[in-house]
């Protein structure tokens, strides 16, 4: 019981013997979350030291309530740009900071509430009915417009606040002559460095992001700095994460629910998605509904030290894993390492020119628009590309929680509206005496008295349509008697269903012949038996092997078949 309540406990021990390789590791993992951390803040519409508590408050509380060994939570990108543009709406950063960063603590506390109530209700598995589709468009969306929220930093050039994709590009067209070119320069500078060190110099590909952002700011220093317009990010206090209660007011708490709610779905989404991929190659056994009270508590605990919203880092993550870590422990000291840095160090992260994290974020823009799974949902499925082109679109030119809902819902629609049309194959006997589908042998011979079905899908409110259509037609046709229904591939049978079989049932009994079911699952059955249907249809009708079907149906038809496709055809009784 305890482990289940602190399942730290299970780790712990593991720890004493792995701590080396869990320090190393964290090591890593602070130097690659240095300016992530910046970078993310930026995105979010906060200060950089924001990026900073986030950084060390949330991995440590998620390493410890969390189920994965790997994966480590923080500031993302996804996350920063759903908490700016929820927030957007209400405050402007740049006109009222103190109001922002207020609401980006409730709207945190809030978020990581859902996720705890999710986990506590066994909800682990409600991101598996999130089709991926979604997740690519979203992100390449969030991609897309995390870039172009940075042309401003990229040219030097002041656009409106609030501004979407079509008035940044037309504005910055407008006054493309307006461009500061030393902003510029430094820009385009940091982006070329880190494009050249991921792609080209291998060994210092993992801190791409540091060395581009040191040598951007070494180049804004030597084009002149702040005296030529080159703004830095500003002093960044060298002080632990302060205690800052959220002000909960219903007032705060109605205006963003619905937001944190999508803030803590996607959040669930990342963090179990990045969880389940390390374990494909750990083999460790994830829990959702604990990875969801593991990022609950991580978001509201540290709500209350100045930390926005955060999730699991697939690239942290990733790196952690390669670094060699063996168990939490390494999240844990690379918070600790982060919180040594930011006391001693501090005074040189004001120094980043916020056009060299312009520069930065475009290519973390790119980044997130996955193209090799992109064409692979073009190539494949056309549904699929509807439901990724839905939420891209949405993301783009709407509110980032109406592109989420729409691309699920537009995904739940495409599935829907597949299983309501389960297959519907006819079974008749071949040359070799075999029940084969008549499309694959159309000498196969049926009998005429009796029709067999083969259902491959489950009986429920949204499949009863084509199911009666089909069994009306047959009941148009006189001769058919009895109708055998094998029920192999029927995975259940709801309510609505059970209720409009017994009526069927009843009426082939009272005016043909029947309708019989061979081979049904015990748990199709289980509504029909709870509900009393099995007592109104007879008990049976029902029979466990088809062969033993047709020859207990044919015992009721009372003249020769007239095309006699069984041996049981030509009994007269």
């Amino acid at each position: 019981m305890l482990n289940k309540i602190f399942p730290f406990l299970t780790w712990l021990p593991l720890a004493k013997k792995s701590w080396k390789d869990d320090l190393i590791a964290g090591i890593t993992g602070t130097i690659i979350v240095i300016p992530q951390a910046v970078a993310f803040a930026m995105i979010a519409g906060l200060p950089p030291i924001y990026g900073f508590y986030t950084a060390m408050i949330t991995p440590i509380v998620a390493a410890l309530f969390g189920s994965s060994y790997h994966l480590i939570s923080g500031p993302t990108t996804a996350i920063s740009i759903v908490v700016y543009s929820t927030l957007i709406k209400f405050v402007s950063p740049e006109t009222d900071l103190e109001v922002f960063v207020s609401l980006a603590l409730v709207l945190t506390f809030l978020a990581g509430f859902f996720q705890f109530i999710m986990g506590l209700l066994k909800m682990g598995k409600l991101v598996n009915f999130v089709s991926h589709s979604v997740i690519i468009g979203f992100t390449a969306g969030a991609g897309i417009l995390i870039a172009f929220k940075q042309l401003k930093h990229v040219f030097g050039i002041k656009v409106p606040q609030g501004s979407s994709i079509p008035e940044i590009v037309l504005h910055i067209f407008n006054h493309i002559s307006e461009t500061n070119w030393h902003v510029f320069s430094v820009a385009m500078g940091t982006l070329g460095i880190a494009l050249v060190i991921k792609f080209l110099i291998k060994r210092l590909s993992r801190y791409y992001m540091l060395v581009a952002m040191v040598v951007g700011s070494i180049i804004a220093i030597l084009l002149g700095g702040e005296v030529n317009g080159i703004q830095t990010v500003g002093d960044i206090p060298s002080n632990l994460p302060p205690f800052r209660a959220p002000d909960l007011s219903y007032v705060n708490v109605a205006k963003l629910s619905s937001g944190a709610m999508v803030l803590a779905l996607l959040g669930l989404i990342e963090a179990v998605a990045i969880g389940r991929s390390i374990a494909l190659h750990t083999h460790q056994k994830i829990n959702g509904n604990q990875e969801f009270i593991g990022q609950g508590l991580s978001n509201m605990i540290a709500s209350f030290f100045s930390s926005y919203a955060g999730s699991g880092s697939f690239t942290r993550s990733g790196v952690n894993h390669q670094a060699g870590a063996k168990t939490p422990m390494a999240g844990i000291f690379a918070s600790i390492f982060l919180m040594i840095v930011l006391l001693l160090l501090a005074g040189f992260a004001s120094y980043l020119p916020k056009a060299a994290m312009g520069g930065i974020i475009l290519l973390v823009g790119y980044n997130l628009i996955d193209f090799y799974h992109i064409k692979q949902v073009f190539k494949s499925s056309g549904r699929e590309l509807i439901v990724l082109v839905i939420t891209l679109l949405g993301t783009l030119f709407f509110d980032l929680e109406f592109a989420l809902l729409a691309g699920i819902f537009a995904s739940f629609f495409f599935y829907m509206e597949k299983t309501s049309k389960p297959n519907i194959a006819t079974l008749a006997i071949d040359k070799e005496k075999r029940l084969i589908n008549t499309i694959r042998d159309s000498d196969a011979l049926e009998c005429s008295s009796m029709k067999i079905l083969r259902i491959d899908g489950s009986l429920y409110f949204g499949s009863i349509e084509k199911i009666s259509d089909y069994l009306s037609n047959l009941y148009d046709q006189n001769e058919i008697l009895h109708v055998l229904i094998a029920a192999d591939g029927i995975n259940f049978i709801d309510l609505a269903a059970a209720e409009w079989l017994t009526h069927e049932i009843i009426k082939w009994q009272e005016n043909r012949g029947g309708i019989y079911f061979s081979g049904l699952k015990l748990v199709s059955q289980d509504v029909i038996q709870k509900g009393g249907f099995k007592e109104m249809v007879g008990a049976n009708i029902f029979y466990k092997d088809k062969r033993i079907a047709i020859t207990e149906i044919h015992k009721k038809i009372k003249t020769p078949c007239k095309i006699q496709a069984f041996e049981d055809c030509k009994r007269t009784n």
